[in-house]
């Protein structure tokens, strides 16, 4: 796969939250169109509505690895386990990279002292989508 990291900002630069633009990104190549993750991933930028929760390109990328690799079984689910594993993987490196998961940590909303541009968190979270869900 070619990479897609600049996919991710030139979506954001149209108007995509974080989350849409790391997840719609991607979301074609694990079976879902974009239209349907753009609706799923909505509520989940600026922080999950208010910059006080997960940074939504974390999210994206999260959501993007339940796609990637949740078995789908209503009747048996049993790739919980795996999935928190890639996702868990996402947000220890994501944070390692950037001081925290939080939007308003990372936007410097009570300090005055931003960690890390929204831009910023996007590209990062794009390189960890292809990193530990497309290895590359």
């Amino acid at each position: 796969m070619d990479t897609k990291v600049m996919e991710t900002k030139e979506r954001h630069d149209k108007g995509y939250n974080c989350c849409q633009a790391v997840a719609c990104t991607y979301c074609e190549l694990l079976g879902m169109d974009e239209a349907t993750a753009f609706k799923a991933c909505e509520a989940f930028g600026a922080g999950m509505g208010g910059m006080k929760g997960t940074c939504g390109a974390v999210s994206g990328a999260v959501f993007l690895a339940g796609l990637k690799n949740s078995c789908g079984d209503l009747q048996k689910p049993v790739s919980k386990g795996q999935t928190y594993k890639l996702s868990r993987m996402i947000a220890d490196r994501f944070q390692e990279k950037n001081g925290s998961l939080v939007c308003g940590e990372l936007k410097g909303v009570e300090t005055k002292k931003p960690l890390r541009s929204c831009e910023g968190c996007i590209l990062d979270a794009a390189e960890l989508v292809e990193e530990i869900l497309f290895e590359k």
